[in-house]
């Protein structure tokens, strides 16, 4: 597996696990706690969650996969912007704790900015991994400005920032992705393959040169990103073996330069975009 060195020196593998909109209906619940443990057997072991999924119920999805195996897994959890206070991180974080039934969430992120001071975040961030109930943490949904904004506000710990990334969505390449290569800190992307709708010109060709399908293309696009780690969420067993085997996909230059003509890198700064 290969794998992306966070700025504490950890290591995570490139390629991990989503579980946006997982926990939502209680008759998916065993198909989608069998996904994950699959996907831990595959190798892709950084499970990615938040508070704010099911409200709760995607970490408890969680908990029932990784049972017994926590110490393969790179856990990764989320808190709600109004929760983001001092005594709002704690409160949050010991019930993402009790829901995740660990002791420690490996990389704790702000699910995007509210109206709690990033100086106040921080130091509570800091607070829980100085206590040992974090051991890391970072940002989600900021843009350049909100990047510098948290390095003035004591931030320089930031271990990464969760955008929204894929092939149809290369708004960040612009500046945000240089950005933190330039700081060296990895580029969390989710919804990497988007939301089922990717359109296939400029993508079909290059996916039967390779044997492989659309998704799978896009996909080894965004890992082809230096310093990106990719977190497609998916409840089938099968997509997730094509997702693991698009790691295997090495785009070459004349692939490249035909999705560059499909879908051009951006001219211009552009709003982040946010699902």
């Amino acid at each position: 597996m290969r794998t992306i060195t966070l700025p504490d020196g950890r290591t995570v593998p490139a390629l991990g696990q989503g579980t946006w909109r997982m926990g939502e209906k209680s008759a998916l619940r065993d198909k989608e706690i069998a996904a994950l443990r699959h996907g831990l057997d595959l190798g892709l072991t950084l499970i990615d969650t938040a508070e704010m999924y099911g409200e709760g119920e995607a970490e408890k999805i969680v908990a029932e996969a990784i049972k017994g195996r926590r110490d393969e897994v790179f856990l990764v959890s989320k808190v709600y912007p109004h929760n983001a206070s001092r005594a709002g991180v704690e409160a949050a974080l010991a019930r993402s704790l009790k829901r995740l039934k660990t002791e420690r969430i490996d990389l704790y992120l702000l699910h995007w900015r509210g109206s709690v001071p990033l100086a106040e975040t921080v130091e509570a961030f800091e607070k829980a991994r100085a206590d040992g109930l974090i051991g890391g943490w970072g940002v989600s949904n900021f843009d350049v400005d909100d990047m510098e904004e948290l390095l003035a506000a004591g931030g320089e710990a930031c271990a990464t920032n969760q955008v929204l990334f894929n092939i149809a969505e290369r708004g960040i390449e612009y500046d945000l992705l240089p950005w933190m290569n330039e700081h060296g800190m990895p580029m969390m992307a989710y919804s990497p393959i988007g939301q089922g709708e990717l359109p296939e010109t400029g993508l079909a060709d290059i996916a039967r040169k390779h044997k492989a399908s659309v998704f799978q293309i896009a996909l080894a696009f965004v890992l082809s990103r230096a310093g990106v780690i990719a977190i497609p969420k998916s409840a089938n067993v099968e997509h997730l073996e094509q997702n693991h085997a698009a790691l295997k996909i090495s785009l070459d230059e004349e692939d490249l330069f035909t999705l560059d003509k499909r879908f051009p890198f951006p001219d211009r700064k552009r709003p982040l975009s946010i699902l």
